[in-house]
């Protein structure tokens, strides 16, 4: 596969809008005690900044990767991005069975894209 920009842009859209949503969907879990309507809408506008980035990620990719590879892409950097963020962010351990269950995702990822 060529690494020209119609390769990787989409690639990096979508982990830059991965960081995004992560934070709107686990971010909170820092602030317990924010009510969870204040969490909800702050959530709600965190994503709106990772659709602006996801939409033209996915418009972009689709000229070069299938709808299926795109998926495929979007779910090894949503684990990639996520461990990352458990880690550094909300002070948690990756595990052994959790690298083991990531691999096994990863190694499925790698048929969607054999040829």
């Amino acid at each position: 596969m060529s690494l020209t920009p119609a390769h990787w842009m989409p690639i990096a859209l979508l982990l830059v809008s991965n960081l995004f949503m992560t934070f709107a969907w686990y971010g909170h879990l820092k602030f317990k005690e924010t009510a969870l309507p204040l969490v909800i809408l702050a959530s709600w506008g965190i994503a709106f900044f990772e659709y602006c980035l996801a939409v033209p990620a996915n418009r972009l990719g689709h000229q070069v990767y299938s709808a299926a590879e795109l998926k495929t892409i979007q779910e090894v950097v949503t684990l990639l991005v996520f461990a990352g963020f458990s880690v550094l962010y909300l002070g948690e351990k990756i595990t052994v069975n959790h690298m083991i269950g990531f691999g096994l995702i990863a190694l499925g990822a790698g048929f969607v894209f054999r040829g």
